[in-house]
């Protein structure tokens, strides 16, 4: 299972290269994807108004509007696309298709964060099935409530929730594509990858602030994934996805 970002999906040429790697995986694979920076482009262009709130969009009607088009249309197919030419059997999808992930409107005191989604259920049974008639997910950051409402949901919780939702049917590796080439003991110094990172370690990095807060959302998840049942969970560049499943690079997080 691995999730790309918008630095990849954003940079054609990375995009193009990753999606070979991907499609060259012989196991069973799901993608799941990010929206990258067009959908806050054609937001801005329409004049529909962005607000971000501690890293995280405001889903308004209009802008739910443009991150369905944009994330769930044009870069889904685009996505799809380019597997079918790489003879990758792939079938683009959102949490709608198929009822495969159920969310519910965010609350949270204080903050209205519009149309985004807290995932409360994915359909394994489902996934597992698509991946047994031989067709490889790729999923759009978008869900639903089951009573109508399409909902703007974080791609890599989507992704760690399918990812722990599935192993009780496989052992799952999950891979979080990042900018950067693993989590850093020095953001400033990508010579700094740690390669192997417990649970133990990583409270102790977060206790002496020797990580940088923006990495902590994404590790909280990953450690969730290893603790219901994801067999490791591995954060690295996604233009060297081959090396990362291998394990010779990245930072690879497991059972102590």
């Amino acid at each position: 299972m691995v999730k790309i970002g918008g630095n990849i999906i954003d940079d054609e040429q990375l995009l193009s290269s990753f999606l070979k790697k991907f499609a060259a995986i012989r196991d069973k694979k799901i993608l799941i994807h990010g929206g990258g920076k067009l959908a806050t482009r054609i937001a801005e262009k329409m004049e529909i108004p962005q607000q971000m709130i501690d890293g995280r969009r405001i889903t308004d009607a209009e802008t739910l509007k443009v991150v369905t088009m944009v994330y769930a249309g044009y870069i889904n197919k685009n996505i799809i696309a380019w597997l079918q030419s790489l003879e990758c059997n792939a079938l683009g999808i959102t949490g709608a298709d198929g009822n495969s992930i159920l969310s519910h409107k965010r609350e949270k005191a204080g903050i209205d964060y519009g149309f985004a989604g807290d995932i409360d259920q994915v359909d394994a049974f489902w996934f597992s099935q698509t991946l047994s008639n031989g067709q490889t997910p790729v999923v759009a950051p978008i869900t639903h409530d089951g009573k109508g409402q399409l909902l703007n949901t974080n791609a890599d919780t989507i992704a760690q929730e399918i990812a722990t939702s599935l192993s009780a049917f496989f052992e799952v590796v999950l891979i979080y594509s990042f900018e950067k080439p693993g989590v850093l003991k020095d953001v400033e110094n990508e010579n700094t990858v740690i390669k192997k990172l417990h649970l133990g370690y990583y409270k102790e990095l977060k206790e002496t602030e020797k990580i940088f807060a923006g990495m902590i959302p994404k590790l909280d998840n990953a450690f969730k994934a290893i603790e219901t049942g994801v067999q490791k969970v591995i954060i690295g560049k996604g233009e060297e996805l081959d090396m990362l499943i291998i394990g010779n690079s990245g930072t690879t997080i497991s059972h102590e």
